[in-house]
């Protein structure tokens, strides 16, 4: 039965429909316990024990504790990067084999995997399963959970979307900040002698923020969202920047936090303030090497294509778990494209092969 359940395409299917269905902001409640009810019916019949809502400064996490430590963590998140309202311009459809709708590729198809994969393991119990509502946005109420969560496991299995088929064994880390600017209002017209223009100052900052970046050592430092500015006749007194770190060092990530701390106005009575840090540390590829072996091994028993891995750029969850010394592989879930695009789309054809990839690993790593 179970068996079964695991490979069903029109199970599979008709739960993706349901999941991406109920639209999960990051962070946003409502919508993320109709997601946590929708899985609990789906879990609880299989794990045999109830599942907890931890909820941290509003936002809640859903949680299978293990009967035991040890054993193995899949790790997960049910947020979104899309708005409210996404879903009725662009509703769950399937056509062509693929599945198309906000979410579905990141990383609701993981989730369903998730499942199925539970549906054929031989020990539940010795499963523990988190999934979270704020991993899009870096995890603000999640970390401290994930890190309990992944400390008293063997090995954690991450379902986030796979690179084209591939599994990610490292990924860059993250860091994110807000460079506030603060000048001094005046008529444009009239006495913009007067003023400081938060703009140009903003100008400035951009410039000096960008050369930051060490393209070969893979550092990207990119401005990515500005904002100055009141009124075409007025010098803007306040601009605001935000700027994303990417590294795969950690020595890389703390030279540009230290940098950009250090910014200074370029404008006599400009003020620059930068609020922000590191977010998550590397995933670096000595954390996944024995999953990914294993990995490999069970593809082969079960006649699968033989798996490929991949250093990414994003960060995720995995981060936080691998920087713990636990093992850790991530990419998992289905393949696909569009991860926050407006194309996103899964192949539901990839679900069940991924599922029964997931079943073997979490036996291998429990067999007593």
């Amino acid at each position: 039965m179970t068996t079964v359940l695991a490979m069903d395409h029109a199970v599979l299917s008709e739960r993706l429909s349901a999941l991406v269905g109920i639209e999960s902001p990051s962070g946003h409640a409502e919508g993320l316990e109709g997601c946590y009810a929708l899985m609990r019916s789906w879990g609880e019949p299989l794990l045999g024990r109830p599942a907890e809502i931890v909820t941290v400064n509003g936002t809640p996490h859903l949680l299978w504790r293990a009967s035991a430590e040890g054993g193995v963590l899949l790790l997960g998140h049910a947020d979104t990067v899309w708005p409210l309202g996404t879903v009725a311009r662009r509703p769950f459809r399937a056509e062509g084999g693929r599945a198309y709708g906000p979410g579905v590729f990141d990383m609701k198809a993981g989730l369903v995997t998730a499942f199925a994969a539970l549906a054929g393991c031989r020990d539940p119990g010795s499963v523990s399963i988190l999934i979270t509502g704020d991993e899009e946005i870096g995890s603000p109420t999640s970390r401290a959970l994930v890190e309990e969560m992944a400390g008293a496991r063997d090995a954690v299995l991450v379902l986030e979307p796979s690179q084209a088929g591939a599994l990610k064994t490292a990924r860059k880390g993250g860091a994110f900040y807000s460079v506030e600017i603060t000048g001094r209002a005046a008529h444009a017209g009239l006495e913009p002698e007067r003023g400081v223009n938060a703009l140009l100052e903003l100008a400035a900052q951009v410039v000096a923020v960008s050369e930051l970046a060490d393209p070969e050592r893979g550092t990207t430092v990119t401005p990515t969202v500005a904002r100055a500015g009141t009124a075409t006749n007025t010098v803007p007194a306040r601009a605001h920047l935000r700027v994303d770190v990417r590294a795969w060092e950690p020595a890389e990530l703390a030279r540009v936090d230290g940098r950009l701390r250090a910014l200074a106005p370029t404008l006599p009575g400009a003020v620059v303030r930068v609020d922000g840090e590191i977010n998550r540390p590397p995933l670096e590829s000595a954390s996944s090497r024995e999953l990914f072996a294993a990995a490999r091994k069970a593809a082969a028993r079960l006649g699968l294509p033989d798996p490929e891995e991949v250093a990414v750029g994003g960060a995720s969850d995995a981060n936080f778990t691998g920087a713990l010394g636990i093992p850790t592989l991530d990419g998992l879930g289905p393949q696909g494209d569009g991860a926050h695009a407006e194309h996103e789309w899964v192949d539901l054809a990839s679900l069940p092969g991924r599922a029964r990839l997931v079943t073997a690993l979490i036996d291998a790593l429990t067999r007593a």
